[in-house]
């Protein structure tokens, strides 16, 4: 007898329908899946035959074939557990059942429970798009299916509660997808507040001028100057997440297997520091089976290059696309995908190998070949894409011991906020989201100077000779200087700041 059952495919953050076609004939013993399953999915074998047989049911002692149609898509993960245990015991008669319009996924364990599986959240997406508006997921993953509106949620506990649902003997409620987050009590929280940090007013402005807009932005200064606190402390200036943006990031930590248990929706923007040892794989993304990397996992957020220049030369060249296209595209031989990469890049490094060039009180040790050969390790048409550079010099004694309070990062959030309201109005209706997303056509049209600012400008580009992306990045970030002081237009003020940076 031959029974289907659906369940659903990640192809980097799509999905598609996946037809578990389970066939039981005469013959010894065997148990065979097709349609290119991975070693996840090869092994599921032995975990159905212990669920069904500890959820009181019998596994037919015959010839089982289980394909996964269409067989060029490739299949992998333990999500298949479910619907292939299903299929097994439609097929064998010991249950009856229209699973016509409904998904099934869930990792199934030996006793029959189901466990969390990654990825739930584009697979019930892709479901709705193809009129299947009934999922059975396990009860781990309910609140994240729910994520998704139009979609009637079953959450099972184990193989047993959810074929007493089948037989009407016990029915499984549907999940009540509850009220939305309350994201005016649910703000980001940095590791550092704004007003433990003594000093560094020039850098502190810099950091809110890049959240307001969405620049890159590099400091530079000597060892123990608050860098790397001041980067940390970014998350707690950040605008919210919206909507839109919360289940953009969600999927993708969803289907990188990160989204936290009990937590279905991420609400706050990310933060992703990796070490200067990883690969290029590891940050822009790739495997054989091309997964999100660090660049990705950042989407909407903050990626932190601590001691950029100890990053492997190649490894910090491929985020040039990235920062350009704010897409990654990965290519194999299997096929191409396609993850966002809108993301925000905040770097650090010194000046120098030893990190005091330049400081009045201490001597750079650094030969002038050594300084050049460190200095050249980020190249220059990676430096053309970042929007401010910072430079952070050691903090005095007396600012340090001083009581005087600074501006906590909930003051410069809402100074934050308001520039990103301003830019959401203006952007209305298109795909940019802040400033820095915008091409040199948009540039042109929503960065209006008024005279002094154009001759500002216009001296500006013939002095130090700046490229066309400088100039139009100065533009932007004159825009974002204007937005956070609410000014309309951009003065010469506006453009004097951004040219400093």
């Amino acid at each position: 007898m031959l029974a289907k059952v659906k369940s659903c495919a990640i192809i980097g953050l799509d999905g598609a329908i996946i037809e578990v076609e389970v066939d039981i004939a005469r013959g010894l013993p065997a148990f065979a899946i097709v349609g290119l399953p991975d070693a996840a999915v090869q092994e599921s074998r032995e975990r159905v035959r212990g669920a069904i047989r500890n959820s009181g049911c019998d596994f037919p002692a015959t010839r089982i074939t289980v394909n996964l149609a269409p067989a060029h898509l490739r299949k992998e993960g333990p999500a298949y557990d479910l619907p292939i245990a299903m299929g097994i015991l439609l097929s064998s008669g010991q249950i009856e059942a229209d699973l016509s319009d409904t998904l099934l996924f869930g990792e199934l364990s030996l006793d029959g429970g189901l466990r969390h599986t990654g990825g739930i959240l584009p697979m019930v997406s892709v479901g709705l798009e193809h009129g299947l508006n009934k999922v059975v997921v396990p009860e781990a993953n309910a609140r994240e299916a729910c994520l998704v509106d139009g979609v009637e949620v079953l959450p099972a506990r184990d193989l047993r509660q959810l074929l007493a649902h089948l037989r009407g003997d016990e029915q499984i409620a549907p999940v009540d997808p509850g009220p939305q987050v309350d994201r005016a009590r649910d703000a980001p929280v940095g590791l550092v507040d704004f007003a433990d940090i003594k000093g560094q007013e020039h850098a502190k402005r810099a950091l809110e001028l890049a959240a307001a807009g969405g620049h890159n932005l590099v400091m530079s200064g000597p060892p123990g100057s608050g860098k790397t606190l001041m980067a940390r402390s970014m998350p707690g200036i950040l605008p919210r997440l919206d909507s839109s943006e919360a289940l953009e990031v969600t999927k993708i930590y969803s289907v990188a297997g990160l989204l936290p248990t009990g937590t279905p929706l991420l609400t706050h923007r990310p933060f992703r520091a990796p070490h200067y040892t990883i690969s290029t794989a590891g940050l822009v993304g790739g495997g054989r089976w091309p997964r999100p990397g660090e660049i990705s996992l950042s989407h909407r957020g903050v990626l932190f290059l601590d001691e950029m220049p100890e990053f492997g030369q190649a490894t910090l060249e491929v985020l040039r696309q990235p920062m350009e296209d704010r897409v990654v595209t990965i290519s194999r031989a299997q096929g191409t995908v396609t993850f966002p990469a809108n993301f925000m890049m905040i770097g650090s490094m010194n000046p120098c190998p030893c990190g005091f060039l330049g400081d009045p009180f201490k001597e750079c040790s650094c030969s002038p070949g050594a300084i050049a050969r460190y200095q050249k390790r980020i190249s220059g048409p990676l430096l053309d894409r970042i929007d401010l550079f910072v430079q952070v010099p050691r903090v005095d004694y007396d600012k340090l011991m001083s009581d005087e309070a600074a501006e906590s990062s909930e003051t410069v959030r809402e100074r934050v906020e308001a520039a990103r309201e301003r830019q959401r109005r203006r952007f209305a209706g298109s795909p940019f989201t802040c400033n820095a997303d915008m091409g040199p056509v948009e540039a042109r049209s929503a960065c209006r100077l008024d005279d002094g600012a154009m001759g500002l400008v216009q001296m500006a580009m013939k002095q130090f000779h700046l490229s066309a992306r400088a100039f139009h990045r100065t533009l932007k970030l004159s825009r974002t200087i204007a937005d956070v002081a609410g000014a309309d237009t951009i003065a010469s003020a506006h453009a004097a700041e951004a040219l400093q940076y």
